[in-house]
């Protein structure tokens, strides 16, 4: 197990490296668990200011749960446990109250997928395929959690393609529709790129960086959706509102004003 999830802290960046490139770091229950505690006890794990996670070698930054471990499903029980399960470690993930950086080579798929979603910025190299291929492969499903999530990212209607066509993403297309905040050329400018990116942001003040991930999943998570009336109001009741109209129907630029 210790050799499967290697984790190493310096200079305030923690980098868990999923370690089964024989397998296309593919994931174990074990696995799973140990990303969790990781996510879930910054102060026992060195206390860093950044995480990034990322899987050994080019060819895959996970390519989802090992098959292996569906083999003992014999009950509804066990796909209920087996989702619940998942659902808990992603969302550990994404509860991580400090920064997580997702450094993505090669195939990034179902489990993998869904750890690179509930990070909060992806960079990939060309080699980079995202998918949720599940209608070819094992013919199961997301939970609604992974749904919501996958939603909230990259929208509805591309989820739905995504999932029906079982398709994997190729990294420009990624790129082009909010799934990556950057591309590189190859592995070795990812693993360059990652230290950069991380080293910036454990510069930066943490609180600022909590209150911000905190209050962005509070809003993804809210019940329905979360009121804004006074939102709406401010800015169409505001003379720049009006403003704006009267410039747009003037063809000029607009004078704005806060106010």
């Amino acid at each position: 197990m210790d050799d499967e999830i290697l984790y190493t802290v310096a200079d305030g960046i923690g980098t868990i490296t999923l370690n089964r490139p024989q397998a296309r770091n593919a994931l174990t229950f074990a696995m799973y668990e140990r990303l969790a505690a990781i996510c879930g006890d910054l102060p026992g794990h060195g206390d860093p200011k950044v995480l990034v996670l990322t899987g050994a070698g080019e060819k895959a930054f996970a390519a989802g749960t090992d098959i292996t471990q569906f083999r003992a499903f014999n009950t509804p029980d066990d796909a209920l446990a087996y989702e619940s399960r998942i659902d808990r470690i992603i969302t550990a993930i994404e509860s991580c109250p400090i920064p997580t950086i997702a450094a993505i080579s090669g195939a990034v798929t179902g489990g993998g997928a869904s750890i690179a979603c509930a990070c909060d910025i992806r960079i990939a190299t060309q080699s980079a395929r995202f998918g949720f291929p599940v209608a070819r492969t094992l013919g199961n499903c997301l939970s609604m959690s992974n749904y919501a999530r996958l939603a909230t990212l990259l929208g509805p209607a591309r989820v739905k393609d995504i999932v029906f066509t079982a398709r994997l993403i190729e990294a420009e297309e990624g790129q082009r529709i909010g799934l990556y905040n950057e591309l590189v050329a190859d592995h070795a400018a990812l693993l360059v790129r990652m230290r950069e990116l991380a080293t910036t942001i454990a510069g930066h003040a943490p609180l600022t960086m909590r209150a911000t991930k905190e209050a962005l999943r509070r809003i993804a998570k809210a019940n329905g959706h979360p009121q804004g009336d006074d939102l709406v109001l401010m800015c169409y009741m505001s003379a720049d509102f009006r403003e704006g109209m009267e410039a747009f129907l003037g063809k000029r630029a607009p004078h704005w004003q806060g106010k």
